[in-house]
């Protein structure tokens, strides 16, 4: 806040000394009126340049009054988002939660950047990819799941059924994670090929009452907004990924070395992934991008939907949701992290506009982290 001031001032000073090099300048070069009362010409230009000079200062002041405002707002907006988190680990002080979960897996990368930017405990089960026996107790065996207690323990599938249920809870009037989660039905269903497919009805809407409506939604179309990035996570951007980090044979066993290294693998398990998985993938890699109508070189989709995100975002806000991310920032930020060190990450920011955001988003997400420690 300090600097913007200081950058106004030093701006209004400029434009004021300026305006007095002008009016000086306009009194020794403009000719004589015509007219015979030579001392009114000259008041004239005196009170001509004293009124620019004037004018020049009410235009400073206010922008100095209205950068003064913004920065202000700005950092109500972030003592506002302190106390949400403090009334957010009170909130979830009652409620206890665990995490299945791949540390690789981009869905559940989604769910973390959420709980730890919310600064909400939980703790985590790391799941055997090959084994899956720390699941054996769900019907459903894909990850992540999460399982709440607040006194009656529910079980909740989908990353973004998660996201929405938790954030629904936290600002819920009656804390009933059970009743929550009614207001995310179930539909089951085959897919073309008889597979049966299980979809949640409302898994991108936060359920809020009417008077709490607009405390976290300024309008109507911030709500869209946020709900259209996110299904835009679901829907494309998360399909980038496996194409990308898969799409050389090198890049292919980078991939699995880091997923082995990260994983819940045995000796034996940890070799076969890393080789066996890698060839497999690379071949995978190949069909996905035939299934999602990508080009030849893939990198070249992932810096479109990249830049795409950051025009979205805009150069007028740090983040979508304004001075702070919303849950599409975090949605982004959870799929994009899962390839830290890894080629493609480095290609994204040397070739795409992210980095900036994306920095802010780790700056915001370790904060959340202190404040849950």
């Amino acid at each position: 806040m300090a600097a913007r001031c200081v950058g106004a001032g030093r701006l209004c000073a400029g434009l004021v000394a300026l305006g007095r090099a002008g009016s000086r300048q306009q009194l020794l070069l403009a000719p004589p009126p015509a007219s015979r009362h030579y001392g009114q010409g000259r008041d004239w230009r005196r009170l001509a340049g004293s009124q620019g000079v004037a004018a020049l200062r009410l235009a400073c002041v206010l922008g100095g009054t209205l950068g003064l405002y913004q920065a202000l707002q700005h950092r109500l907006q972030r003592e506002q988002h302190r106390a949400q988190q403090q009334d957010t680990q009170k909130s979830s002080a009652d409620l206890s939660l665990t995490l299945y979960q791949y540390k690789t897996c981009p869905f559940c990368s989604k769910v973390r950047a959420f709980l730890d930017f919310h600064s909400i405990p939980y703790e985590i089960v790391e799941v055997n990819p090959i084994l899956r026996k720390e699941i054996k107790f769900s019907g459903y065996r894909k990850v992540p799941i999460l399982i709440g207690d607040d006194g009656e323990k529910v079980q909740i599938n989908d990353s973004s059924v998660i996201i929405s249920a938790v954030k629904t809870y936290l600002l819920s009037r009656h804390r009933n994670l059970t009743r929550v989660l009614s207001y995310y039905p179930q539909m089951k269903s085959k897919d073309e090929k008889g597979k049966d497919v299980v979809e949640y009805n409302n898994k991108y809407w936060v359920m809020l009452e009417d008077q709490d409506e607009n405390q976290y939604y300024p309008s109507k179309e911030a709500r869209k907004e946020e709900m259209k990035w996110r299904k835009w996570v679901d829907d494309w951007l998360v399909h980038l990924i496996s194409p990308n980090v898969y799409r050389t044979p090198g890049e292919s066993l980078e991939s699995f070395d880091y997923i082995v290294r990260e994983g819940k693998f045995g000796a034996f398990e940890g070799f076969f992934a890393k080789y066996f998985g890698a060839a497999a993938m690379f071949l995978v890699s190949k069909r996905l991008k035939s299934r999602h109508n990508l080009h030849d070189d893939v990198r070249q989709d992932l810096y479109k939907a990249v830049d795409q995100w950051v025009a979205a975002v805009g150069k007028h806000r740090p983040f979508l949701g304004g001075d702070m991310p919303n849950l599409a920032d975090l949605a982004v930020y959870g799929v994009l992290r899962v390839m830290e060190g890894l080629e493609a990450f480095n290609d994204m920011m040397a070739n795409t506009k992210v980095k900036s955001w994306y920095q802010r988003m780790e700056e915001d997400i370790k904060k959340g982290q202190q404040v849950k420690q």
